[in-house]
């Protein structure tokens, strides 16, 4: 658990620190604002890649995704604690590069930062005060585990399904078509390409119902116990 922090707290600041660094050295033309930002993207995409291949491998080699355990699942979250924290000092110095880039009057005080990055910060301060703690004291039995997973398949269906067809009904609003017009009326690489966003958002959807299903089926087997 510790080596793990320690690790992700060397990797993520380090990580970051040599990208600005080489874009500093093979771009001296840009900013140091453009670097930072560049440099933050880079270590956001590779903790997405990270956690993506972890996700992989955990349910590759879980044949119960309720009841087995992986080591990386319960090493990852320590993983991510460091990433956590260093992405939301690392917002706060894009803004500050921000502001400082365009001149603006006003200072960027942390409480300026706070209240224009609130959604970002509780998003943060969920995970590490909230989801860590489920995730590490096994509370999957817990009344707060089930309504985050409820929560987290009510936000996956409107945010990452339903965005789709709404889509098509804003595209309809606009060009006066109905919802069932709009895909005979846009270019055909149009819905080809919605088709292959979606697919994979309806299977993830279908594994988390199915995770659902199973956790819920197996509380209620062991309160008839």
């Amino acid at each position: 658990m510790l080596l793990t922090l320690a690790w992700g707290s060397l990797f993520f600041p380090g990580l970051f620190a040599l990208s600005t660094w080489a874009l500093r050295r093979s771009r001296p033309e840009w900013t140091y604002a453009d670097c930072v930002m560049i440099s933050t993207r880079v270590v956001s995409s590779v903790q997405a890649v990270l956690a993506t291949g972890s996700g992989i491998v955990i349910i590759r080699s879980c044949s119960n995704v309720v009841s087995d355990r992986h080591w990386l699942a319960r090493e990852y979250v320590w993983f991510l604690i460091p990433y956590m924290i260093y992405d939301s000092c690392a917002m706060y110095l894009c803004d500050w590069c921000r502001t400082k880039d365009q001149n603006l009057r006003r200072t960027l005080t942390f409480r300026n930062f706070l209240s224009q990055n609130r959604l970002m910060i509780t998003h943060h301060m969920v995970i590490l005060f909230v989801l860590v703690p489920v995730a590490q004291l096994k509370q999957q039995h817990t009344l707060l585990y089930k309504v985050n997973g409820i929560l987290t398949l009510t936000t996956f269906l409107c945010c990452r399904i339903l965005l789709f067809p709404f889509m098509y009904w804003a595209y309809g609003q606009h060009q006066g078509l109905s919802l069932l017009q709009v895909p005979f009326n846009i270019p055909f690489h149009c819905n080809v390409a919605n088709a292959f966003l979606i697919a994979p958002q309806i299977y993830w959807f279908s594994l988390l119902c199915k995770k659902a299903v199973r956790l819920f089926d197996t509380a209620q087997t062991k309160k008839e116990s």
